[in-house]
C-alpha cells in the first residue's frame, strides 16, 4: 500500500485565494490531485489549514487539519505522516500547486518504487534535469521525517539518501509545474486553451 499525501495548508498570500481551489480543465486543483493520486495511492491525505475544505469529484480523500501551518510545508507533511496507516510501504507526497503532472507519471512513480531494489528509498521524477514531485519514500523516510525539529527541513533528508534515490527522468513537465502566484496562473490557463 502506498498513500498518497496532498499538502493543501499554506496561506496562499501570494496568490490572494486558496490554491486548492482554483480550476484547471475543469477541476479544482485539489480535486484533480485526489483523483490522479487515487488511481494508484490508497489512502489520499489532504493536508489543509481548516476543517472547511472538501473535495467535490467521486474520490473521498481523508481530510487532517494542520493546526500550526505557518511553520511551513514540513509541519504539513509531519501532520500526515503522522496519520499514515500502519501498514503502508511507502507514501507519495506532492504540494497542491503542482497540479498538472500527468497520471500516468504519477503511475510510473508508483511502478518504479513497489519494483525498486531493496537499497532504494526515493523515488523522485526528474524533467530536463530538474527534481520535481511527487516524490515516493519508503515508511522509514517517514519515520526520519517525523523526527525532524519544527525548524528542520524536509530537503534535508531527501538529500541524505541521494545514495538510495532513483531518479525517473520523464518528459512530463508537469512534475515541474508550481503555481504560486497569479501569473503562474495565467500561464497554465493559457498553456491549458
Amino acid at each position: 500500500m502506498i498513500a498518497g499525501i496532498i499538502l493543501a495548508a499554506g496561506a496562499s498570500t501570494r496568490m490572494g485565494t486558496p490554491k486548492a481551489m482554483l480550476g484547471y480543465r475543469g477541476e479544482t486543483f485539489l480535486d484533480r490531485l485526489v483523483r490522479v493520486l487515487g488511481v494508484v495511492c490508497d489512502p489520499v491525505i489532504v493536508v489543509v489549514r481548516n476543517k472547511n475544505t472538501s473535495a467535490g469529484g467521486s474520490a473521498c480523500p481523508t481530510f487532517v487539519v494542520n493546526h500550526d501551518p505557518d511553520r511551513g510545508q514540513l509541519s504539513s507533511l509531519q501532520t500526515a505522516l503522522a496519520v499514515l496507516p500502519p501498514n503502508a510501504e511507502g507514501f507519495l507526497f506532492t504540494p497542491v500547486d503542482s497540479p498538472v503532472v500527468k497520471p500516468e507519471t504519477v503511475a510510473r512513480i508508483v511502478d518504479l518504487f513497489l519494483a525498486r531494489g531493496p537499497d532504494t528509498l526515493l523515488v523522485i521524477p526528474r524533467h530536463g534535469g530538474r527534481k520535481g514531485h511527487p516524490v515516493c519514500a519508503s515508511r522509514s523516510i517517514a519515520d526520519e521525517l517525523l523526527a525532524l525539529p519544527a525548524t528542520g527541513k524536509a530537503s534535508d533528508v531527501i538529500r541524505a539518501h541521494a545514495d538510495h534515490t532513483l531518479f525517473f527522468d520523464t518528459d512530463d513537465a508537469g512534475v515541474l509545474t508550481d503555481v504560486d502566484d497569479p501569473a503562474a496562473y495565467r500561464q497554465l490557463i493559457g498553456a491549458a486553451k
